[in-house]
């Protein structure tokens, strides 16, 4: 008979927020006082039975009967890719608790975990943190928010209100229908928010109650889990002292036992491993920084964290599905083989992406591929030297970059990046900021390119020859021109109107200032040798640019002309063509 397995709930939201924070006061521990800055590094598992979880509610709870035996938690890194907590291609997530805080409002992980749950489709509630420091808050440690509520001054509740409208109004940017918890009628058509202080428990208990009520109302049918081998997903694999290479994971089907060969995915093909050592952190104790030693268990059922010893796991990769061998190894092999494929679909030209697990792998494509930006190249692992020399061959100058999601640069790698100058190197731990840094680099790396070529090719331009100007007749001739359209350089050549070659432009100055060019409604002096004025050119003359055949070609596809440089194009091609009915076409 199938039994209701613990639904897994995923923390998520900017970093700060107090996600952990929010698990430590579940769980009585300090996790996030011990972090570097306070700040999760990786990704945790935490069981919480369903008795602390009537514990803290008390009189919420009360009357009411749950067969959800518990609440199993993955505190996830703010830099962490919800997607990367996978089960069988999409989210490992039952339900979600979104944290934000009231006083900063949405920030850019904010924004990234909405996108990420809107993917998924994955059921969640907000916690909206820090209502402690409401100006004028009277806190209640440990107390519901509604019996909390009612014993505030007007002041409080209308600041308190004010700053719930602004999140519901920002979710309802991102389409979402959203109103405090205590308010809705119909859970099925709004989404849950509700107001917490995670440092002293205020609003614990509504928290609490809303996951529980909501799984055992909406989910239970999916929680369902029958006696079987194990499915799981890895979280993390990591070298450790007195253990050796251990894998975290997430059993969210059947039993894994001591002794039970186990199947997973890695970069390559499918690897196998015998399981030495099964280490289960206690009730409310966390799998990633334990306050007690791990149990030894012989078995773990669904929903569990596990710590998993044995040979072999260190090809395993986070997000990478794991299977107990039973029966045929061939399917199992070929249908995780299947499961840990990165789905995305590549270009002949494109961008390189490297990601930490393959969940934030594709998180990557997809957002890319929402922006519009085409990947030739997708790899999971730190960026190598091979990384680096293939995006360098990539044809588009604009698509040689590499995005790195929260990944180390080896020495290797920026040694060819070094040797390799054109190719840009993009790091962070927010995809979407990636995918906007990336663009900000293409748009300023096309502007560079575009004024190289320009610099590369002749310009039109169309000069006239000021009266009274003249400083020298001949050898070099030196006289004041005024740019009539588009820009003039030294080193070009000079043709009249009626299409006779002039000598070439030796120099531009202005004063005693020598200049690289002259821009349209510039006067300035040029010396140009092969002329003499009253000869060849004459004051009150209109002089143009001789443009060379293939530069005027290539010009006429540029989209950054001018009206007046297109025009002075065009007159130009115009002088030619009575010689030549086709040139510059």
């Amino acid at each position: 008979m199938a039994s209701i397995r613990q639904p897994i709930v995923s923390v998520l939201g900017h970093v700060d927020h107090g996600k952990t924070t929010l698990l430590d006061r579940i769980r009585g521990t300090g996790v996030a006082g011990r972090e570097a800055g306070g700040i999760t590094q990786h990704i945790g598992a935490t069981e919480v039975p369903l008795a602390t979880i009537r514990a803290v509610c008390g009189d919420l709870v009360k009357g009411k009967s749950f067969r959800i035996p518990g609440l199993l938690f993955i505190d996830t890194p703010g830099h962490v890719a919800f997607s990367t907590l996978r089960a069988r291609g999409g989210a490992l997530a039952d339900l979600a608790v979104l944290v934000i805080d009231i006083n900063e409002g949405f920030r850019p992980q904010t924004i990234e975990s909405l996108n990420i749950l809107k993917r998924y489709k994955t059921p969640f509630v907000v916690a909206a943190n820090k209502l402690d420091v409401v100006p004028g808050w009277r806190k209640h440690e440990g107390q519901p928010f509604v019996a909390s509520y009612e014993d505030q001054p007007r002041s409080a509740r209308d600041e308190l209100d004010r700053r719930m409208y602004d999140l519901v109004g920002r979710l309802f940017e991102h389409g979402f229908s959203a109103e405090r918890y205590d308010r809705i009628e119909d859970f099925t058509m709004n989404l849950a928010l509700v107001p917490v202080s995670a440092k002293l428990g205020e609003g614990i208990p509504d928290l609490l109650l809303m996951l529980i009520g909501l799984a055992q109302r909406f989910l239970e049918g999916q929680l369902a889990t029958e006696d079987g081998p194990a499915v799981g997903t890895i979280l993390e694999v990591k070298e450790e002292k007195g253990l050796g290479i251990t894998a975290d994971a997430i059993i969210y089907q059947g039993t894994l036992s001591k002794g039970d060969t186990i199947a997973f995915g890695t970069t390559g093909k499918p690897k196998t491993a015998k399981v030495k050592a099964l280490l289960k952190p206690k009730p409310l104790d966390e799998i990633r920084d334990p306050q007690e030693r791990f149990d030894s268990v012989t078995s773990v059922s669904a929903a569990s964290g596990v710590k998993i010893l044995g040979t072999g796991l260190a090809h395993a990769v986070a997000g990478a599905p794991l299977r107990a061998v039973t029966g045929n190894l061939k399917e199992i092999l070929e249908e995780i083989a299947k499961e840990s494929q990165v789905s995305i679909e590549t270009q002949e030209d494109g961008i390189l992406l490297k990601a930490d697990a393959i969940g934030s792998l594709e998180g990557l494509a997809y957002e890319g591929r929402q922006a519009g930006i085409p990947v030739k190249f997708a790899r999971l692992g730190p960026v190598s030297r091979r990384d680096v020399t293939d995006a360098a061959t990539v044809k588009n100058p604009l698509h040689r970059a590499i995005l790195a999601f929260n990944l180390e640069i080896p020495p290797d790698a920026k040694t060819a990046l070094q040797e390799h100058p054109d190719v840009k190197l993009l790091e962070g731990d927010v995809i979407y900021r990636l995918i906007q840094d990336y663009v900000a680099w293409r748009d300023e790396r096309k502007r560079e390119l575009d004024e190289a070529g320009r610099k590369e090719i002749a310009y039109p331009a169309k000069l006239l020859f000021l009266p009274d100007h003249v400083f020298r007749a001949s050898k070099p001739a030196i006289f004041g021109v005024r740019v009539l359209a588009g820009r003039l350089r030294a080193g070009e050549g000079l043709m009249r109107q009626d299409g006779r070659t002039l000598g070439r432009i030796k120099a531009i100055r202005s004063g005693e200032k020598s200049l690289d060019f002259a821009a349209q409604g510039q006067e300035v002096a040029i010396s140009v040798d092969g002329v003499t004025v009253g000869r060849q050119v004459q004051v009150g003359d209109v002089l143009y640019v001789e443009l060379p055949e293939a530069d005027a070609r290539a010009l006429r596809e540029r989209q950054d002309l001018s009206v007046d440089e297109r025009q002075t194009l065009e007159e130009i091609a115009a002088i030619k063509r009575k010689e030549d009915r086709f040139w510059g076409m």
